[in-house]
């Protein structure tokens, strides 16, 4: 495994004034270098199978691209952290998971105020478009999705722990977090270990607006299909809450 540097194309919003005094949001993009030994990526709730019938296809599809991207990175001497969520009895007994739980917990060192801003879509009835079996936020799932591999070696496998993540990264002298999974609506805000709670325990938090989806139902508010609510929700991160990258764009 080597270790170096890693090249990012980041995108943030930020609301500035136009030339006739009114207030647009403009995007922008910035270069930035990240020492690979120093920074992760965390794989969040990519789960064997989902509630909703719709989110089961697409996360099929996104394993496969979130598992080539942790191939590249993890032998640049990336941290890979895998976060399905409530499968933590399938991975008992895994090195990756024993490694995590061998981790001293370390109290945050910074405590910074993140708000809650209201998201772009309404998600309130459990967020899917296809008519499921299953109940709105029943856990079918088992363990993470059989197309992203695990390395025993090198990654970490946890649940819903902040703390103990936050603890592990900090151990490791890592300060930014390169998010990817699901829901970008949802978990990879919400989590323990997600965006908002890094960002308030001054964790450096960077979006693959690429490796991640939403859960909405287009008969909800906005009235959108699937490819615009996903966008609505990137640039809402991206003005309020970190930068987001494309995965194509990384340079090693």
């Amino acid at each position: 495994m080597s270790t170096g540097c890693l090249g990012l194309t980041t995108r943030i919003s930020e609301l500035e004034l136009n030339r006739h005094g009114r207030r647009t949001w403009v995007r922008r993009t910035e270069q930035r270098m990240l020492a690979t030994d120093r920074t992760a990526m965390l794989i969040s709730d990519m789960w064997d199978r989902h509630w909703s019938e719709g989110a089961s296809v697409r996360i099929s599809g996104l394993a496969t691209k979130i598992n080539s991207v942790a191939e590249v990175l993890r032998g640049a001497g990336v941290m890979i952290v895998h976060a399905p969520s409530e499968t933590m009895e399938y991975y008992a007994a895994a090195p990756a998971r024993l490694r995590l739980q061998n981790t001293q917990q370390l109290e945050p060192a910074v405590r910074k105020r993140v708000l809650v801003k209201q998201l772009p879509i309404d998600d309130g009835d459990g967020g899917s478009e296809t008519l499921d079996a299953d109940p709105v936020d029943t856990r079918v799932w088992s363990r993470q999705h059989d197309g992203i591999r695990i390395d025993d070696r090198l990654d970490l496998i946890a649940g819903d722990e902040g703390e103990l993540i936050y603890s592990a990264l900090r151990e490791r002298g890592i300060d930014t977090v390169l998010y990817s999974g699901v829901h970008a609506n949802r978990c990879l805000l919400d989590r323990t270990f997600g965006i908002r709670q890094m960002l308030r325990w001054g964790v450096g938090c960077v979006l693959f607006e690429d490796l991640t989806d939403v859960i909405y139902n287009p008969a909800r508010a906005p009235y959108v299909n699937h490819r615009a609510a996903h966008q609505l929700v990137i640039r809402y991160i991206e003005k309020f809450y970190c930068p987001t990258i494309v995965s194509r764009e990384l340079e090693l």
